[in-house]
Order: C-alpha cells, then structure tokens, then sequence
C-alpha cells in the first residue's frame, strides 16, 4: 500500500481546503458536492451527528450562515493509495477560545 502519493495528497489536501472555504462562506452548494450521496455518509459536529446525505444536506440548508468563521490547526491528511484517505483537523472559533 502507498501512503501519501504526492499527486493524490496534493488533490485532498486541495478538496480539503475547498470545503474548509465552503464552510466557512456557507457555500451550500459545494459542500453538498463534497459528501458522498450516501446514506452510510456521516457527519459528526460540535451539537450534531448526521446520518446520510439526506440529513447533512438538510441541516446545512438550514444553518445560518452568521458567526462560521474559525481557524483550524493540527490538519492531518494521510492517503492510502488511489482510492481512500483520512483528513482531520481541529478548529477553534473566537467566541469560544478567547483567541
């Protein structure tokens, strides 16, 4: 197995910052982009847990677009060959850290 291939890291490290931006903007659209249309799709938030695509699509629909700014740290992107690979990241936001 080939961990970190340089052109696949470099393709999820670039969705990876696409959805962060989409977040962060509340560009709806590209994030329903970014989920795969699964019911097996999960979700895991600060006051939620989404199960299938159905129930992320709805509540980002639904979440206000105001006070999403917030700064990440700690981003681990590891890719295990062509075909999988793991992005987590840790994020603060100013109203919760003092930062």
């Amino acid at each position: 197995m080939d961990i970190d291939l340089p052109d696949v890291l470099a393709e999820v490290t670039a969705q990876f910052a696409r959805y962060e931006a989409a977040l962060v903007s509340n560009d709806v659209a590209v994030i329903d982009e970014l989920f795969r249309n699964d019911s097996r799709t999960l979700r895991y938030g600060i006051n939620e847990s989404l199960y299938g695509y159905e129930a992320i699509m709805a509540f980002r629909a639904g979440r206000s677009p105001v006070g999403l700014m917030r700064k990440t740290d700690k981003t681990v992107i590891t890719t295990y060959g062509r075909d999988t690979a793991v992005a987590s990241t840790l994020f603060y936001r100013d109203v919760w850290s003092g930062k």
